[in-house]
């Protein structure tokens, strides 16, 4: 009997080896397959990411991620199933995406889009990104692709880690509250764990010096929202994830 596999693309399947066999589901409503007969399921990426889906799959036996984070597929992964996240598929994104909300944050170009926007001209002087320092809270794979861009940008960059690697020049999570008063911007590419959660709060917030940049790419849950908003703008803030996230509408953040 084929192996069954649901997969986000019909190009997998036409790239499938010989014995397997399965359906194509992107995450939009519910899924034609037989998920009875699953074996490998590629879970969908994005907000359309149904892990729930696992539960109903009793021939189960492994899982693919399209995210370096795999936090929120535990509660749903089956005993027994092998789960498999996707550490370096998105390095290169994250890590221009990071450098971009800190080049758009240093140099007000939100504020330079309004003004365009308006048919306003109100010249002003803005930040540099070069001679700044850079801590990279959370220094893996993708804080190491960050770190490869800040350089030719004329950055400092500090690594930081769960646990110290001296070897490699970095400090170990237990440094933070020393390298906060001396950073310019911190940028999380932590994931989210009971030891991560609210990682920056209203005490690391306020070590952070008078306009410095917290830059958020790992997950919101990494930034306590509400000590954010507490320091009204004292240190300012680029974020790619949110917690809540989605903000309802209103919200301030």
């Amino acid at each position: 009997m084929a192996e069954r596999v649901l997969v986000p693309w019909a190009q997998t399947l036409q790239n499938a080896p010989a014995g397997v066999s399965g359906d194509v589901y992107d995450g939009a409503g519910e899924p034609d397959a037989d998920l009875s007969q699953v074996a490998f399921y590629i879970v969908p990426y994005g907000r359309t990411q149904r892990l729930d889906l696992m539960e109903r799959m009793p021939g189960l036996r492994a899982v693919q991620l399209l995210t370096a984070g795999y936090e929120r597929a535990l509660e749903h992964l089956p005993e027994g199933v092998e789960l498999c996240n996707g550490r370096g598929l998105h390095d290169a994104s994250t890590a221009e995406h990071a450098l971009a909300l800190m080049l758009a944050a240093q140099r007000d170009l939100p504020r330079w889009g309004g003004d365009q926007s308006a048919h306003r001209w109100a010249p002003h002087y803005t930040r540099s990104l070069a001679g700044t320092r850079v801590l990279i809270v959370g220094y893996g794979s993708i804080g190491a692709a960050l770190e490869a861009r800040l350089e030719p940008n004329e950055c400092q960059s500090v690594r930081i880690a769960r646990r110290a690697r001296p070897e490699q020049g970095v400090h170990g999570i237990d440094a933070l509250h020393r390298l906060l008063p001396e950073a310019t911007i911190v940028v999380l590419t932590a994931p989210h764990t009971p030891e991560t959660e609210g990682l920056i709060g209203a005490e690391e917030l306020a070590l952070m010096p008078d306009d410095s940049l917290v830059v958020n790419v790992g997950r919101g849950a990494l930034l306590d929202t509400s000590a954010l908003l507490a320091e009204k703008g004292r240190v300012r803030a680029a974020l790619d994830v949110t917690d809540p996230e989605p903000p309802p509408a209103g919200h301030p953040v």
